[in-house]
């Protein structure tokens, strides 16, 4: 199948790709708790984007029209946001520290913005600043994700200069501390139905009411997607080793130092607005790379597409394998773990270099 797409023209396989990530979205309104007849599910949507009245459109009941608008849309529209935001936060970190394993898990930054997001509930969000909660918990989530980057850094950089294999490590340090503040503040949290939601939270979830909650994921998204798509010859550079790229006339310290905020950036957006999402970082340009190689002018925008489309048909299992809702981070750790494993099996392509 991947030697069939790859064998596509970039921009082929990237049409093909957007048509599934638009299949796939729409497929997912369709999914809930409450079952909608297929024909509403049309009218509404059309109604909602086109503007246009299609026969028997009246006789819809307003509930219907409150749950795929303002429910279902808005939780579909998240999906694509954060798998792309993942994918792409994966592809710079790899390329970042040149092994094909990390991924803002690993390196601690999601770990952090859980920690930050977490004390933030425990503290009652909104109560911090004085502000809306859900500014609370995204300055709680970004101080995190900034915070366990800088301590990664540093710790990294200690003794002698700072390589990716200390990088690395560094990351799954920090990341373990951070885990394991965050699991004492659950612990210690005074209300059984606040742990359960905050339990509920660690999982992972795209569960949003209305389009409002989408806009600071999305213009974050917006922002650093230009960016990553202007460092493209940087990236390209770093898998070739420190030595290649500061011989490029590459500052690497200064690139990574950017790098790591922006990703700081990202992911504490995306975690605060749903919570710990394992895999799709880390598995999601593995699979991209398998498709298109290395060159990052193929993979980055292949690999975000493939984020989306990952993290919308997770939700959709996640939605439909029981009557109740399972946490999405449990899906993507039990569809990732063995994708993951028939990669690193299987796998058939460098990482270093372009191509």
């Amino acid at each position: 199948m991947m030697k069939k797409l790859g064998k596509l023209s970039t921009a082929g396989l990237i049409a093909v790709l957007f048509v599934v990530l638009v299949v796939v979205a729409v497929v997912s309104v369709f999914i809930g708790a409450v079952s909608i007849p297929f024909d509403e599910v049309i009218k509404i949507l059309v109604y909602k984007i086109f503007g246009i009245e299609m026969g028997g459109f009246g006789d819809i009941k307003k509930t219907h029209i409150i749950i795929v608008w303002e429910l279902y849309a808005p939780r579909a529209i998240m999906g694509l946001i954060v798998g792309v935001a993942l994918a792409l936060a994966g592809v710079v970190m790899q390329a970042m520290v040149q092994n094909p394993l990390a991924d803002p898990y690993i390196l601690g930054i999601s770990s952090g913005a859980s920690l930050g997001a977490t004390f933030a509930f425990l503290m009652g969000a909104g109560a911090l600043t004085g502000m809306l909660a859900n500014f609370d918990v995204a300055l709680c989530a970004f101080i995190g994700a900034l915070g366990a980057s800088v301590a990664v850094f540093a710790l990294a950089s200690m003794g002698s200069r700072m390589t990716t294999t200390k990088l690395v490590l560094s990351g799954t340090i920090i990341a373990s501390v951070c885990g394991a503040f965050s699991n004492l503040i659950v612990y210690l949290a005074p209300s059984d139905s606040g742990i359960k939601s905050l339990t509920f939270w660690l999982m992972g979830g795209l569960a949003t009411e209305g389009f409002d909650n989408l806009i600071l994921p999305a213009v974050i998204l917006v922002v650093c997607l230009v960016f990553f798509f202007t460092q493209i010859r940087v990236l390209n550079a770093m898998l070739m080793g420190d030595e290649a790229a500061t011989t490029l006339g590459i500052n690497l310290a200064t690139m990574r130092k950017v790098y790591i905020l922006l990703n700081a950036v990202l992911i504490s957006i995306m975690v605060c607005n749903c919570g710990l999402i394992g895999f799709v970082g880390l598995i999601v340009p593995h699979i991209a790379r398998a498709i298109v190689g290395t060159n990052h002018w193929k993979l980055m925008p292949i690999a975000c597409l493939i984020g989306g489309i990952f993290l919308v048909v997770a939700d959709i299992f996640a939605r439909s394998i029981t009557s109740s809702e399972i946490p999405i981070g449990i899906i993507t750790s039990i569809v990732g773990t063995p994708v993951f494993a028939y990669i690193m099996i299987k796998k058939a392509y460098g990482f270093g270099g372009g191509d």
